[in-house]
């Protein structure tokens, strides 16, 4: 061999033989972006599958968008059973053993985007009509011919197109003419048969075909498979899906893929789900080096060694233009390492290498150093550890000189502070994926400046893990990694950082002191966070890309900030994975659903609402305060409760006092008018006994005595001021004496009845009294208006019940029980 050649032994550490099958990853994929493109809420989501239902339900909602019936016993669909559901976007009806399909049964759907009716019993491909179809499956049925009905030229928007039938042998040359002006871009053909005729230029008609995915087997008819490439060089297709190709018995000596070399449209080549043996190898990938191809994939393959020197190909003299290669999941047929000879010249060009899937335990040797354009490894779902990727035997002056990004995910890598160091060796790495491994904060990490990108996810690393990372990292990804809280000061030192993922963990709330200048991304979707504020994002301010969905978000003013007034064309999954965890009512509702209250949410708006709304309150309530004196009314009641309360807290004092009236009247002579027809009659006539001078004081003794002897015989003393009292003489004498009689023995005892205004400063000096008096006491005010006048003389009862009847009247009973003998005397 030339020295540039080498024998490479791949070690594998599981080997597993397993059965060839068609894989579900195209219908998954469909499924994934028809369910993007279609639903809108998840309320529009409706899934009726395994629910032993032999109909569509016609209780559904008008806004579903996303129903799926399958795995029932439905027989047949009828027309009127989609009635109402205008806005059906995504139907799935697999596994029902539908054998009918009405023509008019979706009239009643004109948004109808994806439908998938795979593995039933449909004996024919049905002809119905859906001018918005993008995806239409109609893989495993039991139609016998892929001639596609008149209608199928009508789907003008049809980009993917499955079609499949264990019934269908052949393919005619007419069965695709109504595609010949549909821009179908994906055509998945077959399942899984043995073709017995392909007639050429059928598939050469689908102009627009970019990619074919087929599903059939061509052992023994190789020059059917022949021509069937001639036809997809017709169509310019650029990516070319082979699966289950050849089945386990074939023996493949031509060779079938020698059309290749002349396809210059092709790009991108899958083989999947087969068997292949080195013979074939060999023969495949000269092939492969002469055509034009970029992309190489072998998907799911079992490898079986039929040469005594494994697979040996030698040096090419011939440009390659292959790019990526790719073997996800290697399985081997033999109980022994196989051999790899052949010239690394050959991958010159390589830029990008996926071995995964195969139990590789130990990194060949020359890949580190033979691959001088590498820019990409992806050596995932292996069992790799630290000893087996940097294996000792091994010495290397250079490792992967070109190499850019690194993923070890899906492995048994342990050691951080290990592999920090051994990236120390790869001088051009920037991006290192270690997640899925069981990765340990062992010791301090020391990573190379140029290694911006990491991923830990799915490692349990705990809160601490912030401190074993580099500041010179723009992209990390610590998704479920136990993480429960993050603080300020574990972002701090990264002022790189552009991108964060921080997905399923445990993180309740986010700082509001966040502050990381420099992020684009953060993913902090599948936590236990309750609401985002509008203080968390202030310190993010150059954010382009957020994810937090799944999150248990409380529905109350909270959220408001984030409903209403966050930019959501930032949420890269709204409004699907948003719903309200709290309170119960609202339990399950989406969140873009939710419609607060401005009003009952913004502080400074309820502020905004409630000054003006209690101005005026105020200002009416004042205004009828005024109309309606409730200024008079207010300082009624207020002498009258005041009364009340000290008539309590001197009743005990006065129990053992007697009085001969309730009140001495003092007034002028002029006021006699009004006394003798308002005061006495309204007062007398309500039980009280009042003492007035023109009536009761007693004649031939001094008018002093009889002023002294009224006052001190009465509760109260009651002045009727007006401007005749301050001019009378004999009415300040009695104020004199009621005011003496106050400060002495019962300090209550005075009360004003002012008839007409008098202020205070007016006043003569010789009553200096009265105007202190009346700056101090409170008094009563005469109105004019008759319902006042009620409340005028319910506050004068009121002060005059305060004495208790039997002891004003006890003098009175003594002087009539001393004249009851001088009565009987004389009769």
């Amino acid at each position: 061999m030339s020295p540039q050649s080498t024998s490479v032994a791949v070690l594998i550490g599981t080997i597993v033989i397993v059965s060839l099958m068609r894989p579900d990853c195209t219908a998954i994929r469909e499924n994934n972006e028809g369910f993007k493109l279609c639903v809108t809420s998840m309320r529009g989501v409706k899934d009726l599958s395994h629910q032993n239902i032999t109909s569509v339900p016609s209780s559904l909602s008008n806004e579903t968008q996303y129903l799926d019936i399958s795995y029932n016993a439905i027989q047949t669909l009828e027309g009127t059973e989609f009635s109402g559901l205008s806005q059906l976007c995504f139907l799935k009806a697999a596994h029902c053993g539908l054998r009918e399909i009405s023509a008019t049964v979706f009239t009643h759907t004109p948004a109808l985007k994806i439908l998938n009716i795979s593995n039933n019993d449909l004996p024919f491909i049905p002809d119905i009509s859906l001018k918005q179809l993008k995806i239409l499956d109609l893989a495993n049925n039991l139609y016998t011919s892929y001639e596609l009905p008149a209608c199928f030229q009508n789907f003008t928007k049809l980009d993917f197109l499955s079609l499949g039938s264990t019934a269908a042998l052949s393919v005619s040359y007419g069965d695709f003419d109504a595609l010949m002006n549909v821009s179908v871009q994906h055509l998945a053909l077959g399942a899984g048969t043995h073709w017995q005729k392909y007639e050429s230029g059928s598939l050469a008609k689908i102009k627009s075909l970019k990619k074919l995915s087929l599903f059939a087997s061509f052992c023994g008819t190789l020059g059917m498979f022949e021509n069937l490439l001639v036809d997809l060089n017709v169509t310019q297709a650029k990516m070319l899906r082979f699966i289950s190709l050849f089945p386990d018995s074939c023996n493949v000596s031509d060779n079938p893929f020698k059309n290749l070399r002349t396809m210059p449209f092709i790009q991108n080549l899958t083989l999947e789900n087969t068997w292949i043996n080195s013979t074939f190898m060999v023969v495949f990938m000269k092939n492969v080096w002469l055509s034009p191809l970029h992309e190489l994939s072998f998907v799911n393959i079992t490898y079986n060694e039929d040469t005594p020197d494994g697979f040996h190909l030698p040096t090419i003299n011939h440009t390659i233009n292959l790019s990526s290669v790719i073997f996800n999941g290697v399985n081997h047929y033999q109980y022994r390492y196989p051999t790899i000879n052949m010239s690394f010249e050959a991958f010159s060009r390589l830029t990008y290498l996926k071995f995964s899937g195969t139990g590789m335990n130990i990194l060949p040797c020359r890949v580190m150093t033979a691959l001088p354009s590498l820019e990409i490894l992806d050596l995932s779902d292996n069992l790799l550890t630290e000893s087996g990727f940097w294996w000792t035997p091994c010495s290397h002056s250079s490792v992967f000189p070109k190499l850019r990004k690194l993923s070890l995910s899906r492995n048994r890598f342990s050691s951080l502070s290990f592999i920090s160091q051994k990236t120390h060796q790869m001088n051009t790495l920037e991006s290192l994926d270690l997640s899925f491994n069981s990765i340990h904060l062992d010791g301090d990490c020391y990573w190379p400046a140029q290694l911006t990108e990491l991923s830990l996810g799915n490692n349990n690393l705990g809160n601490s893990v912030f401190a074993y990372l580099s500041s010179d990292f723009e992209k990390i990804d610590l998704s479920k990694t136990g993480i429960t809280s993050i603080m300020q000061k574990d972002l701090t030192r990264f002022s790189k950082l552009t991108h964060l993922t921080l997905s399923s963990n445990s993180i309740q709330v986010i700082p509001v002191d966040l502050s990381v200048p420099a992020l684009l991304s953060l993913h902090i979707d599948q936590n236990a966070i309750t609401s985002i504020s509008r203080e968390v994002l202030a310190g993010l301010p150059r954010l382009q890309k957020l994810k937090a969905g799944g999150n248990p978000f409380v529905c109350s003013c909270d959220s408001y900030w984030f409903i209403t007034a966050f930019n959501k064309s930032l949420l890269v999954d709204w409004p699907l994975d948003y719903t309200c965890n709290t309170p119960l009512s609202f339990a399950g509702l989406p969140l873009s659903e939710y419609k607060p209250s401005k009003l009952s949410c913004e502080m400074w708006l309820q502020a905004a609402v409630a000054l003006p709304v209690l101005i005026v309150i105020s200002a009416a309530v004042g205004l009828a305060f005024h109309k309606c004196d409730g200024a008079w009314y207010t300082k009624m009641l207020w002498v009258w409760i005041r009364m009340k309360r000290r008539g309590k807290k001197r009743s005990n004092i006065l129990n053992n006092a007697s009085f001969s009236y309730h009140a001495f009247i003092s007034y002028s002579n002029q006021d006699s008018d009004w006394v003798d027809t308002h005061l006495v009659p309204t007062l007398e006539g309500a039980g009280f006994s009042l003492c007035v001078h023109e009536r009761d004081f007693v004649p031939g003794e001094w008018i002093i005595d009889n002023i002294i002897n009224c006052v001190e015989s009465s509760y109260k003393t009651l002045f009727v001021l007006s401007k005749h009292f301050v001019q009378s003489e004999w009415c300040n004498y009695e104020l004199f004496f009621a005011q003496h009689r106050a400060i002495s023995v019962h300090r209550d005892s005075l009360v004003f009845i002012l008839l007409e205004p008098i202020p205070t400063n007016s006043l003569p000096k010789k009553y200096l009294r009265l105007r202190s008096l009346l700056r101090q006491q409170t008094y009563l005010e005469w109105p004019k208006d008759d319902r006042k006048q009620q409340t005028f003389w319910a506050s004068l009862k009121s002060t005059l019940h305060i004495a208790d009847k039997s002891v004003v009247l006890k003098d009175i009973a003594v002087a009539i029980s001393d004249t009851v003998p001088l009565v009987a005397d004389q009769m």
